[in-house]
């Protein structure tokens, strides 16, 4: 089969978790033996190069700078140059979204409009853009419901959960340094205040907390720590390969959820996989609590008091480093769902 991938930016022009989402699809992709064709603003070098290989994904340039106007008034020459069998838009500028789904509609050729909730935002292009395509994926309920209320059918809006390294997880050695972990991104919505207070609230108890990530409310959070005479039991790592973040999940006996704001826990749900018992405290613009629904190793919390409470009684639940019901979100597994949806949209219909 063959994919046509639609976005100005890429993983290579901005960290976005939505860009590395789809990078990591293509990619997988094109392990898998598929044509997986990107339409992109260049980021490689080389003037006269309209095209480049990496990783087996043929990267086209569309523009040569990132330039929303230009990108969409030069896409759908590009759109059917690629001659795909299916279209995979990564939400974005809404604009761009919208020609491609106009473009597939002309061309007849499907498109999927993967919608992660961390791109640019227009909220007059957004109706347009969530109702235009044959069928939205989203990586969380959160964003479902988000997807829907921009006036995109309910039966056209598919989850695709972010997926995981199995087999990266059974491999990594065992970093047993720590009882409780955090890793996220220290910034605005990193919440690490309500996992503070509550080791605070257990300073009397014998535990050692990491805290993993970088950004600009780090110092911040040190401080705190300081404030609350709790620092010379938690560790700052900074940021860490994920290989060394899988070793500390699989040594730690709880790992905390705390932000503020997530369209997906994909710490969250390395450490479920890891064994580790997963505490979620409950934010409305988090999904991160449907990660733990219905899971024996998951506890929802909604103060830092309950917190503390479950990171007491975690002592008497056995430690464990691999959980095989997590296998569901390896990448492969969730490129298979992808995959369903294509077949689905070339065979003119909806799963």
């Amino acid at each position: 089969m063959h994919i046509a991938f639609v976005s100005m930016e890429t993983a290579h022009h901005v960290d976005r978790r939505g860009l590395e989402r789809a990078q990591r699809t293509a990619r997988t992709l094109a392990d898998r033996g598929h044509d997986v064709t990107f339409l992109c603003s260049q980021w490689w070098g080389g003037d006269a190069v309209p095209t480049f290989e990496h990783e087996g994904i043929e990267y086209r340039r569309v523009t040569a700078e990132p330039a929303a106007g230009a990108f969409a008034a030069k896409l759908p020459a590009a759109l059917w140059r690629a001659g795909a069998d299916v279209i995979h838009a990564v939400h974005g500028p809404p604009r761009h979204v919208a020609v491609a789904e106009k473009v597939g509609t002309l061309l007849r050729t499907p498109v999927l409009v993967d919608w992660f909730g961390d791109g640019p935002t227009d909220p007059g292009s957004e109706p347009r853009a969530a109702s235009g395509a044959d069928l939205v994926t989203t990586p969380s309920e959160l964003v479902r419901t988000r997807v829907r209320e921009h006036g995109a059918d309910d039966g056209a809006v598919r989850i695709v959960p972010e997926s995981i390294d199995v087999e990266l997880i059974r491999e990594a050695p065992t970093d047993d340094r720590f009882d409780v972990v955090y890793a996220r991104r220290l910034d605005e919505n990193a919440n690490v205040s309500t996992l503070l207070l509550a080791l605070a609230e257990r300073r009397r108890q014998d535990w050692s907390a990491a805290i993993v990530g970088d950004g600009p409310e780090r110092e911040a959070i040190e401080a705190a720590a300081r404030d609350l005479r709790i620092d010379d039991r938690i560790t700052f790592t900074g940021s860490l390969a994920e290989r060394e973040r899988v070793s500390i999940y699989k040594g730690a006996h709880v790992f905390a959820q705390t932000a503020s704001a997530e369209v997906f826990a994909t710490e969250l749900l390395r450490a479920l996989a890891c064994g580790c018992l997963g505490v979620v405290e409950y934010q409305a613009d988090s999904s991160a609590h449907e990660l733990v629904e219905g899971v024996d190793r998951g506890r929802r919390v909604t103060s830092p008091e309950e917190l503390a409470d479950v990171i007491s009684e975690a002592g008497a639940v056995p430690r464990r480093e691999y959980d095989d019901s997590f296998e569901q979100f390896d990448h492969d597994a969730v490129l298979g769902t992808y995959l369903n949806c294509y077949e689905s949209l070339r065979g003119g219909g909806l799963l």
